[in-house]
């Protein structure tokens, strides 16, 4: 745990500059403040004031003053600004004039989430798996067409190249002298698909470093004239990417893991069956958050590693939520991996549903639907077509949300109204476009 007096001292003694106050609009877009190091101990004291009329999802323009509050455990230094103007981050949360955690900020609503686990004696952990692409950059519109930085696949060493492997060791380098601990990394399926595989941990800790890396490896990609999306599927020539959550709670005092239960078949305690079956009942209403664009729609259900069917199974592509396999005397790495959330989520609002979500199973003791193994969907594939799936857009998935209470309230009404109000405008505009395949389509046929 950092103190005050412990960023103090750092700043010091590592000459920073600068400091960036960070805090993300209801979309997870990151917004920051910089100021001159020297003010440092007052902002630490009392705040520094902000206008968050223009922020999406904020306050009008009549109640814009707010102040940012900085959460000194997630002071870092920013490792690609140079050692003329170093300079350092701190995230924090918004807080009204009146002293008072402002409802509009998603840190706060999953803060929020994790007390009332406290309330019910367990805290929640998460570990992540961050999918991107890197791609080069090219001509006018640096953007198009998009060229994958290598031609590699799974596990593969990039084609041709050192430099990508360069670049892999650079961000894992720049992660760690922020403090962020990545347990591996590795080449995904996509010919410039990379995976990132975030040290399990507390959910708003691990939420901070999210949102720091996603921050990180643009500014490294950049610095090599390299594009890094975290898109769910930037191109219909490549596959989507994903933000895998691997979840469990444990004994708010012991810090014991309370989905174990090694006597089960599947190795889960009654807690977790109650805690899985709330997330599925729910899955519909958390896409919405988990898969938040309209791109999103187009990732899930075109692999196995994106399912759609609203289940759970040990082994089975076609399960929304996996529950791995753990070996004898490594019980307390009991998880169950949720697989529809992608990287454009909101960090913060993504595990405050999930975890709002399965607390309501545990609250509401929730019956558990049988697993659907792989093996019985090759004896029966007509089952598949009883399960239910999760939405095939945008649109569907805001309906969901707009009618499930347990997740509306994990949200509250300021951001749940915002937000739903910002998504439903980015779906209508898309629905308003007409793209180059209706015109190469359509156009002569009719």
């Amino acid at each position: 745990m950092m103190t005050k007096e412990a960023v103090l001292a750092a700043v010091d003694e590592q000459n920073v500059r600068f400091i960036d106050l960070w805090f993300t609009d209801i979309t997870g877009m990151v917004k920051s403040v910089t100021v001159p190091a020297a003010r440092l101990p007052e902002i630490l004291t009392n705040g520094s004031h902000f206008d968050g009329s223009s922020i999406e999802g904020f306050a009008r323009v009549a109640e814009s003053d707010m102040i940012l509050v900085p959460d000194p455990n997630t002071y870092t230094v920013l490792p690609w600004v140079s050692p003329e103007e170093r300079t350092a981050c701190l995230i924090c949360t918004v807080y009204t004039l009146h002293g008072e955690p402002f409802i509009g900020d998603p840190r706060t609503v999953l803060m929020r989430a994790i007390e009332q686990a406290a309330e019910m004696r367990y805290r929640y952990k998460t570990g992540v798996e961050l999918e991107f692409f890197l791609f080069r950059k090219t001509g006018d519109h640096p953007n198009m067409p998009l060229l994958p930085q290598d031609e590699a696949s799974y596990f593969d060493v990039s084609s041709g190249a050192s430099a990508a492997h360069g670049i892999q060791r650079e961000m894992l380098a720049a992660l760690a002298e922020m403090n962020i601990a990545a347990d591996t990394t590795h080449h995904e399926i996509g010919s410039g698909q990379h995976e990132i595989d975030f040290h399990y941990d507390e959910a708003l800790a691990l939420a901070d470093k999210i949102l720091t890396a996603r921050v990180a490896l643009k500014a490294i990609a950049q610095r090599h004239d390299l594009l890094c999306t975290f898109m769910p599927r930037p191109s219909a020539d490549l596959p989507g990417s994903g933000m895998h959550t691997h979840q469990s709670l444990h004994d708010l005092e012991t810090d014991e893991n309370v989905f174990a239960d090694s006597s089960d078949e599947y190795g889960l305690s009654q807690t977790a069956r109650y805690f899985l079956a709330g997330q599925l009942a729910h899955a519909r209403a958390m896409c919405a958050v988990l898969a938040p664009i309209v791109n999103s729609y187009k990732r899930l259900g075109t692999s196995f590693e994106a399912p759609i069917y609203v289940t759970w199974a040990h082994i089975n592509r076609a399960a929304l939520i996996r529950v791995p396999h753990i070996m004898p005397g490594k019980e307390a790495h009991t998880r169950l991996e949720l697989r529809c959330p992608d990287p454009a989520s909101n960090p913060y609002l993504a595990a405050a549903v999930m975890l709002s979500a399965g607390l309501d199973g545990i609250r509401q003791q929730l019956s558990l639907p049988d697993a659907l193994e792989e093996t019985l969907v090759r004896q029966d594939r007509g089952r598949l077509r009883q399960l239910q799936v999760l939405p095939t857009s945008l649109g569907e998935a805001l309906d969901a949300l707009s009618q499930d209470d347990v997740i509306l309230t994990a949200l509250g009404p300021y951001v749940s109204d915002r937000y739903i109000a910002a998504k439903r405008q980015e779906f209508d505009e898309y629905n308003r476009q007409v793209t180059p395949w209706e015109v190469t389509r359509y156009l002569s046929c009719y």
